[in-house]
């Protein structure tokens, strides 16, 4: 009988070691899911930087003109995606001034909020990331601004458009690279592919020869989405 217990309490030692090992190791898989879109440069002290001068300037407009015919046409292209007219509005002029002062195609802005979010405000991702253009609210904590709501159209988008702007700066113009940066998945092309297409098939305003990052992504990477005109 004795013997028996030592052999009961063998087993169920030896179990209890197996179960720890096996809890450890799902630990670490649902670690390496959960952070595997958070982009390998998160804390890069030149986007911080930028993200905290954006956050503290004040915004004027610029070129009225060429916003407001910009505006009309991108108008009626929103509206599968939002109802209310003054929100479509105010979403544009955000996108349009964000983009003027991010040197950025404000139709890839529009492509962008499409594949991360539909234009859904108040989306957050499987990893966390909230709202149009589904920023990481780790970005909130680094730079000690724990009260920005990213679900909020204005904030979002100066989060957004900055980080975008960045990541197409330190790629040197690599718009397929720089877009999965963004993303958190350098080195594959089904992010870029998606946004690519979207902004060629839905929002594009201007001519291919106009947009240099577009065509010299579709020369290099020969990307799927560079076949739609």
């Amino acid at each position: 009988m004795a013997h028996s217990a030592s052999q009961h309490s063998g087993s169920q030692h030896c179990f209890a070691r197996w179960l720890l090992r096996s809890v450890g190791a799902l630990m670490l898989i649902v670690s390496a899911v959960c952070f595997a879109d958070v982009p390998e440069e998160q804390i890069d002290p030149a986007l911080l930087e930028k993200l905290a001068e954006t956050l503290a300037a004040n915004h004027e407009e610029t070129d009225r003109f060429d916003a407001q015919v910009w505006l009309m046409a991108s108008e009626q292209r929103l509206t599968r995606y939002m109802d209310d007219p003054d929100e479509r509005l105010e979403l544009l002029r955000l996108v349009y001034r964000e983009s003027q002062r991010t040197a950025l195609d404000p139709d890839l802005v529009l492509a962008v909020m499409q594949v991360e979010s539909h234009f859904d405000r108040y989306a957050i991702s499987r990893v966390g990331a909230q709202g149009l253009m589904q920023v990481m609210p780790f970005w909130r904590t680094e730079l000690g601004r724990p009260q920005d709501n990213l679900t909020e159209v204005e904030t979002n988008i100066i989060y957004g458009t900055t980080i975008l702007s960045h990541y197409l700066e330190v790629s040197r113009g690599d718009l397929v690279d720089a877009l999965a940066r963004y993303n958190g998945s350098r080195g594959r092309l089904d992010y870029p592919e998606l946004v690519v297409a979207a902004w060629r098939k839905a929002w594009r305003h201007k001519s291919s020869s106009e947009l240099p990052e577009l065509l010299a992504g579709c020369r290099t990477y020969g990307l799927r989405a560079c076949r739609y005109q």
